[in-house]
This record gives structure tokens, sequence and C-alpha cells, in this order.
């Protein structure tokens, strides 16, 4: 079974770090990905922009509308995205744990795949 680990952090948290601590975490990062991949847990993943980066789109009566910015007012904003293939919940939190921002303040939602195009 497939789980989206969804890592979630707030911007202006992660911007207040050291550069050395924001190195540490990514380097962790690195070393997480490199041991999941030999695990064969691994599907893929990545980094996201900022959300100063980010376009929403809706629609609204038929229309597309188009912003700038993330797609909700929140605290913690997406940063990062972990596809997993796991026996379980058990296993995929077991992994989630170990992800290298929840020690610094980052929060990681853990959703089972239901349908894959």
């Amino acid at each position: 079974m497939q789980y989206l680990l969804l890592c979630c952090f707030e911007e202006a948290r992660w911007e207040a770090l050291s550069a050395t601590e924001r190195d540490r975490v990514m380097h962790d990062y690195s070393a997480l990905i490199e041991s999941l991949g030999k695990s064969g847990h691994y599907v893929g993943g990545a980094k996201l922009a900022s959300t100063r980066a980010a376009t929403t789109l809706r629609e609204r009566a038929g229309t597309p509308v188009v912003t700038d910015g993330p797609y909700a007012e929140t605290k913690e904003q997406l940063g990062g995205y972990h596809l997993i293939e796991c026996r379980d919940l058990d296993e995929a939190l077991a992994i989630a744990q170990r992800i290298p921002t929840l020690p610094v303040g980052g929060t990681v939602e853990v959703r089972p795949i239901e349908y894959r195009a």
C-alpha cells in the first residue's frame, strides 16, 4: 500500500533557523531518502518552493479564477512530500517519525493513497 507523507512547516519558523540548522535538516533528509530507497520504501517526493511562489486555481460559476499564493490561510505550509510503499499504516507512521523536520517544529500528515491514475 502506498502512503503520502505531507511535510508541513511554518515558513517563518524555517527561515528563523540558522543556516547551519537548515543544512543539517536537509542533510538528514538526504540520508533518510537514501535509506528508504535502499529498503524499497521510497517511491518519490520533492521539496516544494515557498508559498510565495504558489498559484492557486479555483472555479467560480464555471469560470477559472487564478490567484497568487497558497490555497488557504494556515499557520503551517506544505513544504514537501514523500510517496512511500508500506505494509500498513503502522509501518508508514514509523517511517514518518523519521522525518527530520519533526524535532524542529514540523508536522507530517500521513495519508493512504486511495486511487492512482
